[in-house]
């Protein structure tokens, strides 16, 4: 009997003291992104992301790439959607950021448009006008490109920096006669207005091409490298589902309802604004983009914007190789 006690005691202190480990804490992440018309939205509706990492994730939409920026420098978010002339100027600072994911080769899917009976018919009527575009954005770079390729000095004309809801506003308003931005603006201005040129166009003329990427604190990825991977591998599947299947993204389909929620466009709008776009497959993303080094598509790109940044006296100094702010390990390791 004496015997029985003492087990019975010791099993009731085991299970006291199983019962009073401090239970593990679930890992957090927050994700910045903006209102393109991508993919992946589909995933951050099915919550795709937090079934595939366990990872209880806050999605914070911001307005522009500056503002995604200073987010990621604040430490108030970890991952964050940026385009290529925020990447660039961010990086050249010493931002200590990665760029692990191309989310879109933005193509003609960002673009100026002046507004009928603005008598803007060419960049270079621009000159005297008011033109909105989200300062630090893909689309700010491409305006001064255009000004410059078309021998317009950009003093000459009224930049005003807003971001999309405000341009919306403003353009609806009559406030301003043209704007160089992307949808889901875009397919609202192009209804009373005429695409002068796109980043398409302009990177075709000069050779400055522009994209949308994810970046990554380079501190947090170290001690959280299996859900970067993870990440790309959901990115990957969005991108694949939606490229061998375009034919079902109708504005009644639940994916375009589910891009249309998250950016804030209107679901008719999205499966054209979507086909301006390209979506590089996970091994354009090792081979072409991420991968190469110095040459990759991302690294010259990079280098590119900020030796124009440089010269707009945005920054003060550029990199001798934008390649080290390029991270193709989360695409490879995806891919094993």
């Amino acid at each position: 009997m004496k015997t029985m006690k003492l087990l019975m005691a010791s099993m009731v202190a085991g299970v006291a003291a199983m019962t009073s480990l401090p239970t593990l804490a679930q890992k957090e992440v927050t994700i910045a992104y903006q209102d393109m018309l991508d993919p992946y939205r589909v995933a951050q509706e099915t919550k795709a992301l937090e079934k595939a990492t366990g990872y209880k994730i806050s999605w914070k939409q911001f307005g522009g790439g500056g503002e995604v920026i200073k987010a990621l420098a604040s430490g108030s978010v970890q991952v964050g959607e940026v385009g290529s002339a925020g990447i660039a100027a961010a990086v050249s600072r010493g931002e200590p950021l990665q760029l692990f994911w191309i989310l879109d080769n933005i193509g003609d899917a960002e673009a100026l448009v002046a507004k009928n009976g603005s008598g803007i018919n060419s960049v270079a009527d621009l000159k005297g006008k008011k033109i909105a575009t989200p300062f630090n954005s893909t689309s700010h770079f491409d305006t001064i490109v255009a000004l410059e390729h078309a021998h317009v000095n950009p003093a000459d004309v009224q930049i005003l920096n807003m971001r999309p809801p405000e341009i919306r506003a403003a353009w609806q308003r009559g406030d301003i006669q043209a704007t160089f931005i992307w949808d889901p603006v875009l397919s609202e201005v192009k209804k009373d207005g005429k695409v002068i040129t796109s980043s398409g166009k302009i990177a075709a003329e000069t050779g400055k091409a522009t994209f949308d990427g994810y970046v990554v604190n380079s501190d947090w990825a170290k001690t959280n490298h299996d859900f970067v991977v993870k990440f790309v591998k959901v990115l990957a599947q969005a991108d694949d589902n939606y490229r061998n299947n375009k034919a079902k993204w109708t504005a009644t389909s639940p994916e375009v309802k589910a891009v249309a929620k998250w950016s804030g466009a209107k679901a008719e709008d999205v499966p054209q604004g979507m086909s301006l776009y390209e979506f590089p497959t996970l091994r354009e993303q090792a081979d072409k983009w991420l991968g190469g080094g110095k040459n990759g598509l991302a690294a010259k790109a990079l280098a590119a914007t900020a030796e124009f940044q440089k010269e707009q006296k945005q920054i003060e100094k550029t990199l001798p190789d934008y390649s080290v702010a390029v991270n193709a390990t989360y695409v490879q390791d995806a891919m094993k």
